[in-house]
């Protein structure tokens, strides 16, 4: 039958080139191999109990191309283990490494390369890399590694399109990032299928939209600098940061990108270098290199609006996706300044000079104060909003502010464009989603609440612990990407001996390398920001 074979355009899928190369004919054999010891014995049914058959193949193809990484010397994998080597002091997570060579295959990376696939290709069951069919899997393919190690040819067309010019500028090293996420085997079932998902609700929501590709574009552009890897929660800026190696001229560079900042700019004016932007909803001022921008000569009355992304990239704003232009807009300029959202795109950029450190060192001391001397309170759902606003105004108390300070803070949030009165504030209700909550304070990112996880924490000042529901919510708590690694750890640093979830169960097996599998579940979300954003600040 035709679909037992794996073709060529199978293969050429996972590569980062469109044309075949001289070796590709060589791994397409191989591929056919590694499908062939997938499926021997029962390993096959389980497979299918999980993926579809066609990505059986791509699988295969997705082995393989890690050998191929190996053989051809193109660092991808080998960057992963010296980065996970940096965070646990060993190679790889879940196998036992006693005697593991590197930058040569090994029986653990092929587990773990299952694993990982079979959890990222699908999401809706978690897989165990304890599951006996990984162990059974492993042992076949390898061998089919093990026979080809020494007589596998390089393939040196990889190696040049993971490398980039000395005179590269910021598009040329975005560039790589795209083919790192998008086009590279090891991120293909996580970044690029999440990439083809936004695709699709892109098109189905644009239709035969005239600007359907400026859509796709620009949702293309937001994933490569938004996304976090489920391996390490890393972004790709990073990855090819590693990648390159520390003494590569651009490794600081890559680091340093900034975060993407789109939105709502007044015009301001430009010279010969730089085209002169204001943030809108923060008044925050930007210099825009002319090298990234070529529609300048449009722009030539002071304050017209324009809508547009930009990037930091070795001390200079560079164009970053979509740009399009409006006349001045009173209600868009009240709105913009009103807008939390919008002024949250530019917070790093506070959190970098103000001393939010300190602010939520203050914040959590008050909550402490406030909650008994508590992290987290257990609260009926109904009462959550409450218990949160009356810590906030317990929180203002302490700053023990003056009259006058309070009256010169909002007329500084007045003159900053910021005003919300308080009857056009929404309160949420959560008693339609759950029966409990709880609130938390991340001492990294403030307060935070969250809903159905009440019975993982068997605490005395808890009073909606349900054993029965206790390992659901566990896992909930685990693996749901709203609900932040530091309230999961605080579960597991303080609850872990009570729950027989972790003491006799399978959470137990997986206490050695929890910190790997939360980066994994709570890729966008594993590291916590500070939620605070500056209103009316003083000249």
């Amino acid at each position: 039958m035709k679909n037992n074979r794996i073709y060529i355009n199978d293969w050429l899928e996972l590569k980062p080139y469109e044309n075949q190369t001289l070796t590709d004919n060589y791994y397409l054999k191989i591929c056919n191999n590694v499908k062939q010891a997938l499926l021997l014995g029962k390993a096959s049914g389980v497979f299918y109990m999980y993926i579809e058959k066609e990505d059986i193949n791509l699988l295969a193809c997705f082995l393989t191309a890690w050998f191929e990484d190996l053989i051809s010397g193109t660092n991808i994998y080998n960057t992963f283990i010296r980065e996970h080597r940096k965070l646990y002091n060993k190679p790889l997570p879940f196998y036992n490494s006693g005697e593991y060579f590197d930058e040569e295959i090994n029986p653990q990376d092929v587990s773990f390369l299952i694993w990982y696939f079979m959890n990222t290709a699908q999401t809706e069951k978690f897989i165990s890399p304890y599951n006996e069919f990984i162990e059974l899997s492993t042992k076949n393919v390898f061998t089919v590694f093990d026979d080809a190690w020494d007589y596998a040819p390089e393939n040196k067309v990889l190696k040049n399109i993971y490398s980039i010019d000395s005179n590269a500028d910021y598009y040329g090293a975005r560039n790589l990032i795209d083919t790192l996420l998008f086009k590279t085997y090891l991120f293909f079932p996580d970044t690029f299928f999440r990439l083809e998902e936004k695709e699709a609700e892109v098109i189905e929501e644009s239709g035969m939209d005239e600007n359907l590709i400026m859509f796709l574009n620009e949702n293309r552009e937001s994933t490569l600098q938004n996304s976090c890897t489920r391996l390490l929660a890393s972004k790709g800026k990073e990855w090819v940061a590693g990648i390159l190696g520390n003494e590569h001229s651009f490794y600081e560079a890559y680091l340093n990108i900034s975060k993407r900042i789109r939105g709502f700019f007044f015009y301001k004016g430009q010279d010969e270098k730089d085209i002169f932007l204001e943030h809108i909803a923060s008044g925050k001022a930007f210099n825009l290199t002319k090298k990234s921008f070529d529609h300048s000569h449009n722009l030539t009355e002071t304050d017209t609006i324009v809508y547009m992304g930009i990037v930091q990239w070795k001390d200079e704003w560079w164009f970053s996706g979509v740009y399009f232009q409006n006349e001045f807009n009173a209600d868009l300029v009240l709105n913009e300044k009103n807008s939390f959202e919008s002024r949250q795109a530019v917070n790093f950029l506070d959190h970098r000079s103000e001393n939010v450190t300190e602010t939520l060192r203050k914040q959590h001391e008050a909550f402490l104060d406030f909650n008994n001397g508590l992290p987290i309170a257990f609260i009926a759902a109904d009462k959550l909003m409450d218990f949160n606003e009356k810590y906030i105004s317990y929180f203002n108390d302490t700053l023990k502010l003056t009259q006058k300070e309070i009256d010169e803070a909002r007329e500084r949030g007045r003159k900053d464009g910021f005003f919300r009165p308080d009857e056009e504030q929404e309160t949420t209700d959560f008693s339609s989603i759950a029966e409990s909550g709880l609130v938390f304070f991340n001492e990294k990112s403030g307060v935070e609440i969250a809903l159905e996880c009440n019975s993982a924490f068997p605490l005395p000042g808890n009073p909606f612990f349900d054993k029965e529901q206790s390992e659901d919510h566990i896992f909930r708590l685990l693996m749901d990407e709203s609900i932040s690694a530091e309230l999961a750890m605080y579960c597991i640093y303080h609850c872990k001996d009570k729950l027989p979830f972790f003491t006799e169960g399978t959470g137990k097996l997986y206490l050695n390398d929890i910190d790997f599998l939360l980066r994994f579940w709570k890729k966008e979300r594993y590291f916590a920001k500070p939620e605070i954003t500056a209103i009316g600040k003083e000249d």
